[in-house]
């Protein structure tokens, strides 16, 4: 054995065995085997993962997978972190590890991979023999006398048990701070950070509750005065609503094939702005979202507020069994109001009893129950006074002028077939095309076109379809639901309004076994999360109308044991970077546990004594000496072998700004950022090659991407950019802002190469760089200034002198190399291969918003030493003082 291997065995404590047995090898099973042995034919780069001497032996490579007592030397591990671009697995980031699942792989390595000969059968057994420590947990009942009466550890069932408010511990002024001491001391951690400097902390709490760096100087004003004046802006509420939206899905357009515009989504996204501005307490923010139609459908935010259900991606098309999208709604409509209010995932219950968590697939179904009479509808809502509804007019002119030119050139192609059909008939001696044979009518209907123009004339359907949705923009509806009988939905309905009358009955939802519709079992009614305490005795009614209002009720309730703890959580790691449990969209025994649960619960209980509000809540987490203390450590070598990932919160853990918060900062800090809030989404200048690639919606090529027209419509804050499921602005996706599909618990915090040509390359940060430096023309002290601007601080005398020589230098270097102008495109060349035929079609693209166009300024408009300013301005962006919060 090696040193290595006896050195980490002696230090960890880990009982390597029951790891595997209990985390590893059920994760391998589930995430692994299915490419990596469970059929010996197909094992992918013949790396079979079934036994722990076919892992060191290795596949292809030629190397070994696992090296017992190194992780970091494990390809195994290395690849489940995620932090090599080149060996990333489970390859599927659907699929990829939680953080306590990849913790139990190092801890297991580092324990030295212990593997029992008869893993397979006791690694399924242990999941369920927890011995005499384990409890009963009633349920509605399994689908097995076995499952309904197994037993649990209490520690996996945690988060279904009541909310007790625990006494605050001794030692500290702040109960939070109370809590948080008292764990570090019960680990041996008797000292904390020193406090953070007034400047640090002043950006720290700015960027927190804005999302957006201090522009002003400090006013000297009391910490709490500071947190109550960022509290009452009104970009808390925008920074808020982001956190949410990730949470919620939100996105513009509706994903998969069909990414046609939800054109009214948009009046969901300013609800929660408002909502969170508006301090609304959470347990009515919920009640809204889940049955704000039920609460009163005359009011037009409850409307808005149910687009929540509605979020995730949707489409229906003709080649679609309507049976099988409605399934694909309700269970996406069940796991969503799961994980993102309960913090529970449910769709493990969609096939079968769960297999780690006290859910029936009862429950599961009996919580898809109460969607049983959601119905999908765009709800006439009138524009209420806090909505922005100024540009709409413009807006829908605009988009009016455009849908004009797209028909004009249809009624061109039409036109040329209409002379050539008339005299088709004339020569046939018929007045109509019913008049001759069948055979002939598909030919005739081709007449006087070439297949260019045929295919012309389908992309001007398409791009018809497409702008008749954009008008919906600009129209008083809501993206919304309706409790009522079944109806059917395709995406190709422009719009989908309420029914003239309730004709129908609602269908019974079954249990499906598998998840197959074509098996339907036991039929249920609207139920709830029997397994969380008291939840057994409560009914939600199997009435059309007033399901969802009942189940909000309940999520909403003091007595449901999730809902607190899990927005607490969330708002804790919007602060600190985790959650008190890590993972926050999980509190299921796959989950994260609470590293400090007194305080959780604690914490849960305050909330709901002082009226749900968060705001509130903000503050009281942000008086703390926790959240205010530095990012350094007195004994850091100590603290990192008993917290080696700061858990207990013995410094404050600084994160890199996310990736709104880049461009917002950059904005902010040049002056260009747009005070405007609210209203349609903007179209910000991105990558040219990304915006003008084709991106396809349902076998037609969609409208180019266009930037808006003027500087201030796009320089918006990122929130109120226009968001599609397939075009991601690439310089927000390389800084791991996440996809719209499923819900983000937590953004992952990549380093990666790309993110250096994103920022320090990229067209559109050059030209934030130019902006400051033009903003910084005809100051005294411009290079002060721009240090004063990008970190809130005076440049020391090295860093002075240093950015004074650069700029002089690239003074020289622009006058020898002026810049040459490059004019906005104005046509795109567009080809696509004719379904119909194969055969590849060509055609010229007008980009009708670059007429008129209001550029950002260009190196070309401006002299040497302002581009060689604004090449130091470059740096400043790119520096981690910029871009961390600390």
């Amino acid at each position: 054995m090696s040193l290595a291997l006896m050195l980490a065995l002696a230090a960890s404590p880990v009982d390597g065995e029951k790891l595997f047995l209990e985390r590893v090898y059920p994760v391998m099973k589930d995430k692994c085997f299915a490419c990596h042995g469970d059929d010996p034919k197909k094992v992918r780069g013949k790396l079979d993962m079934r036994t722990r001497k076919a892992l060191i032996e290795g596949g292809d490579s030629g190397t070994p997978s696992l090296m017992p007592g190194d992780p970091e030397g494990s390809p195994l591990y290395i690849a489940v972190t995620r932090k090599d671009d080149e060996l990333v697995m489970p390859p599927k980031d659907n699929d990829k590890l939680s953080g306590p699942q990849v913790d139990a792989i190092r801890d297991w390595i580092l324990a030295g991979a212990p593997w029992p000969a008869d893993a397979d059968k006791r690694a399924v057994k242990k999941w369920d023999d927890v011995g005499p420590a384990g409890v009963t947990v009633a349920t509605s009942g399994g689908r097995s006398a076995d499952w309904t009466e197994r037993k649990y550890l209490p520690a996996d069932i945690w988060a279904y048990q009541p909310i007790r408010k625990p006494a605050v511990p001794s030692g500290a002024a702040h109960p939070i701070d109370s809590f948080v001491r008292a764990k570090l001391k019960d680990k041996g951690i008797t000292r904390v950070a020193p406090p953070a400097e007034r400047r640090t902390l002043l950006r720290r709490a700015t960027i927190d509750l804005t999302g957006l760096p201090p522009t002003e100087k400090d006013d000297g004003a009391a910490f709490e005065t500071v947190i109550d004046r960022l509290l009452a802006s009104p970009r808390y509420g925008e920074q808020w609503a982001r956190h949410w939206l990730d949470v919620s899905r939100y996105a513009d357009t509706s994903g998969f094939a069909n990414d046609y515009e939800r054109p009214n989504a948009w009046r969901y996204r300013d609800y929660v702005v408002r909502s969170f501005n508006a301090d609304k307490p959470y347990d009515r923010f919920v009640l809204e979202q889940v049955a704000g139609d039920e609460i009163d459908p005359a009011d037009p935010e409850m409307l808005i507020a149910t687009g929540f259900l509605r979020m995730g991606p949707w489409e229906h098309t003709a080649m679609t069994v309507a049976a099988v999208t409605r399934q694909q709604f309700l269970d996406d409509v069940t796991h969503h109001v799961g994980v993102t209010l309960l913090g529970q995932g449910l769709r493990c219950a969609q096939c079968h009893d769960h297999k780690f968590d006290p859910i029936p697939t009862r429950d599961y179904y009996g919580i898809q129950a109460v969607f049983g009479s959601t119905q999908f509808a765009d709800r006439t809502a009138p524009f209420v006074p806090a909505e922005n509804v100024a540009s709409l007019a413009a807006g829908k002119e605009n988009t009016q002028l455009r849908l004009g030119e797209v028909r004009r050139r249809k009624q061109v192609i039409n036109a040329r077939q209409e002379v050539a059909v008339a005299a088709f008939l004339k020569a046939r001696g018929v007045e109509k095309i019913t008049d001759i044979p069948l055979a002939e009518r598909d030919n005739a209907g081709q007449l006087g076109l070439t297949k260019d123009d045929l295919t012309l004339r389908k992309l001007l359907n398409q791009q018809d379809e497409y702008l008749s949705r954009e008008l919906l923009r600009y129209e008083a509806f809501a993206f919304s639901v309706y409790a009522g009988p079944l109806r059917e939905y395709t995406s190709k309905k422009v719009l989908n309004e309420m029914p003239g009358k309730m004709v129908g009955t609602v269908p019974v939802v079954h249990i499906l076994p598998n998840g197959s519709i074509e098996s339907p079992a036991d039929a249920v009614v609207p139920g709830v999360l029997s397994a969380v305490s008291g939840a057994l005795a409560y009914k939600v009614p199997d009435t059309t109308a007033g399901r969802r209002l009942a189940f909000a009720r309940w999520v909403a309730s003091r007595e449901n044991t999730l809902t607190a703890r899990v927005i607490v959580n969330r708002v804790w790691q919007y602060h600190f970077g985790r959650g008190l449990v890590a993972t926050a969209n999980n509190f299921g025994k796959m989950g994260g546990k609470p590293t400090h649960p007194e305080l959780l619960d604690w914490l849960a209980t305050w909330l709901m004594d002082n009226g749900w509000s968060l705001k509130k809540l903000h503050k009281l987490i942000m008086t703390s000496a926790t959240y205010q203390q530095g990012g350094v450590h007195p004994d850091l070598a100590k603290l990192r072998e008993i917290d080696a990932r700061n858990e207990l919160n013995a410094y404050f853990t600084p994160r890199r700004m996310e990736a709104e918060e880049v461009r917002d900062g950059m904005l902010a800090v040049t002056g260009e950022l747009s005070p405007e809030r609210g209203g349609p989404g903007v179209f910000p200048e991105i990558n040219w090659e990304v915006a003008l690639q084709p991106r396809h919606v349902m076998g037609a090529v969609a409208p180019s991407y266009q930037p808006s027209r003027t500087p201030d419509e796009r320089n918006r804050r990122t929130l109120y950019t226009y968001r599609y499921r397939t075009l991601n602005d690439p310089l927000l996706e390389v800084f791991n802002r996440p996809g719209s599909d499923i819900s983000c618990e937590r953004r992952d915090e990549t380093t990666v190469t790309p993110q250096v040509f994103g920022l320090f390359n990229s067209e559109y940060v050059h030209d934030r760089a130019l902006a400051l430096a033009i903003a910084l023309q005809g100051k005294p002290r411009p290079v002060a200034e721009a240090f004063q601007r990008a970190y809130g601080r005076a440049p020391t005398v090295d860093e002075g002198r240093a950015a004074a020589a650069h700029v002089t230098k690239m003074t020289k270097h622009h006058q020898a190399h002026p810049a040459k102008p490059r004019p906005v495109p104005k046509t795109v060349k567009r080809n696509m291969v004719e379904e119909m035929t194969g055969e590849n079609i060509v055609w010229e693209e007008t980009l009708d918003l670059m007429d008129g166009y209001e550029r950002d300024k260009k190196a070309w408009d401006v002299g040497p030493q302002t581009r060689a300013l604004a090449d130091l301005c470059l740096v400043l962006f790119n520096s981690n003082e910029f871009l961390y919060v600390r």
